[in-house]
């Protein structure tokens, strides 16, 4: 609910408007569709009145894991991504604040120097696989959404896009797969399902789930 408070110092008056964010988290497996969902629960909703937050631009870069060579790096663990960082830019955008959010590159695992600055806006959507791992972080979430996509589709979505988008070899996107993505997946990402308020399967093609999400998220607005 908005509150209001009137300054008369100086025979002059202002109102303050302070608005809290819906802040709404959408998690799931690798490639399973969560930018697609977005997507289309965005087609609903007013965009200029909502910003979408990556869990993936704040991958630690690579000079942060020494002397390691980028294929013996486990990307799909908790600990490669800077999530205390996205912690304190979420508190930040949630209580009104622009942050400078980091740039990251998959084809060289290094953060850009430029950063990307992102204005606080009355919806913010912020999507990953493991976004539902960190408990700072989810308690900040008003909604909780985990797309749970078939895990063959997963994997032909993953070899698509790492081969087309990020330049890799079949023979490495396999390799990642079996050794880390399958087991971090097992391990870390399908038990954060759990605290998931929503659970859409099939991801995008679940319309009557994603119209069910978009009118909670109307109601919450109408509230605020």
């Amino acid at each position: 609910m908005s509150s209001f408070s009137i300054d008369t110092s100086d025979n002059s008056a202002y109102i303050c408007l302070t608005m809290k964010r819906l802040i709404i988290g959408i998690a799931g497996g690798s490639a399973s569709g969560k930018t697609t969902v977005t997507n289309k629960i965005l087609q609903h909703l007013d965009t200029n009145r909502v910003v979408v937050i990556q869990h993936d631009s704040y991958y630690k870069d690579l000079s942060a894991f020494g002397v390691l060579a980028p294929e013996k790096i486990n990307f799909d663990h908790p600990d490669s991504l800077e999530t205390g960082l996205l912690v304190q830019h979420m508190t930040l955008l949630r209580d009104g604040t622009a942050i400078e959010q980091p740039m990251y590159s998959f084809t060289t695992h290094r953060r850009f120097k430029e950063t990307h600055r992102v204005e606080p806006k009355e919806i913010i959507i912020v999507d990953g696989i493991l976004i539902l791992v960190e408990k700072q972080l989810r308690d900040l979430m008003d909604i909780k959404i985990f797309v749970d996509t078939d895990a063959d589709e997963r994997l032909i979505r993953r070899i698509r896009r790492d081969m087309m988008e990020r330049g890799r070899s079949i023979e490495s996107v396999m390799d990642q797969y079996m050794n880390t993505v399958k087991p971090m997946h097992l391990e870390f990402v399908e038990p954060s399902k759990h605290w998931a308020d929503v659970i859409i399967p099939r991801g995008a093609d679940n319309l009557v789930a994603i119209d069910m999400v978009v009118t909670k998220i109307k109601s919450l607005l109408s509230q605020r």
